[in-house]
């Protein structure tokens, strides 16, 4: 059963998120990509949004982000819709974008949210995606903030949250 999405209200303000969304299942992703986005907004974290051709490029665009010198993220959120076909395609994105995320965040101590959905019809994308009490995006806007300031506060200081 698919969890109901909590928005809890944390202190998002002097984060810097990134979100990275595919153009690909555009309808879907640009649904998780708004309720992130407002959430993210609402709670005064800044926002940097990079839009790439589909999940399989989210990987690049996060390790480019996460290894920046100046303006790097706190968190960085990736959004995207994979379809499970006829083949086992999507398994090989799926397990290839899993992997190189978990690698570039244990690699730079930049969270790198995984929201890259592999799906097997348009109604689990529309609960997923659009419904705004199992949006995922929503979802993983939220633990972008409470991992951000997690981070924040293990590496000792800086900004608000330093000293939490």
């Amino acid at each position: 059963m698919l969890k109901v999405t909590r928005s809890r209200r944390l202190d998002g303000s002097g984060l810097r998120v990134g979100v990275i969304a595919a153009r690909y299942n555009a309808k879907y992703v640009d649904g998780m990509r708004r309720a992130a986005r407002a959430y993210l907004v609402k709670v005064g974290a800044t926002l940097e949004e990079v839009r790439v051709p589909g999940s399989f490029e989210i990987p690049v665009a996060a390790a480019a982000l996460a290894r920046r010198e100046v303006r790097r993220p706190d968190a960085i959120l990736c959004l995207g819709v994979i379809w499970q076909g006829e083949t086992d395609h999507a398994q090989h994105i799926g397990s290839a974008v899993t992997a190189a995320l978990m690698a570039l965040q244990v690699e730079t101590g930049v969270p790198c949210i995984h929201e890259v959905l592999t799906l097997q019809s348009e109604q689990q994308a529309r609960v997923r995606c659009l419904d705004e009490r199992t949006n995922r995006g929503l979802e993983a806007a939220v633990t972008a903030v409470e991992m951000g300031r997690l981070l924040r506060r293990l590496r000792g200081g800086g900004g608000p949250h330093g000293g939490e």
